[in-house]
């Protein structure tokens, strides 16, 4: 069986992410979150009759740390689902920087990625337009879901996607060091 690491990251502050993870996993939506600097979940999935385990690891609250510590939790991640709340426009806004940080860890354009903006069972209060997400996802080469923890609208189908996309999107198996030590004459 495969094992996978998914890392979850989004805006600290918005608990769009805590409460996806959290709704795949138990199956029950949070009302209220208490940060913390990260949360472990493990869960037996069986995506295209290929069973796998995946080991989440929700980053609530890290956001407010040090980006070294995201560094870790990057480099450690084989996929990652970036999540903001589509009531929330400053969360689509950090967005873009947790991305370029995932591609400056990995060294790699090609990570499995999903862009999700969580929260569309509050649609009249959006701020960010479905159609900003798919150009962002579209940019970046990635899938695009719209989900809700709420009502647990396309959330088993948004970790389905991460490991497909793990199934099919293979980091190189050493990242080559860089050589800016070295000296050539």
């Amino acid at each position: 069986m495969k094992e996978y690491k998914v890392v979850v990251l989004g805006s600290g502050g918005v608990w769009a992410k805590s409460a996806l993870t959290v709704q795949f996993v138990t199956g029950t939506f949070i009302e209220k979150y208490d940060p913390t600097i990260e949360d472990f979940y493990r869960k037996e999935i069986e995506v295209d009759s290929s069973p796998s385990v995946l080991e989440i690891l929700d980053t609530a609250g890290t956001e407010q740390f040090a980006s070294s510590m995201r560094d870790l939790y990057i480099k450690n991640g084989q996929g990652f689902i970036l999540v903001y709340s589509l009531v929330n426009q400053q969360s689509f806004q950090d967005i873009r920087p947790m991305r370029d940080q995932i591609v400056r860890v990995k060294r790699f354009e090609k990570v499995p990625l999903i862009l999700v903006g969580n929260k569309v069972d509050l649609e009249s209060e959006r701020e960010v337009a479905g159609s900003d997400g798919r150009a962002l996802a579209q940019e970046w080469g990635c899938p695009f879901i719209e989900t809700s923890a709420k009502s647990k609208s396309m959330v088993d189908e948004l970790f389905a996607e991460i490991v497909r996309q793990m199934n099919y999107t293979s980091l190189p198996e050493k990242q080559e060091q860089c050589c800016t030590a070295c000296i050539v004459q």
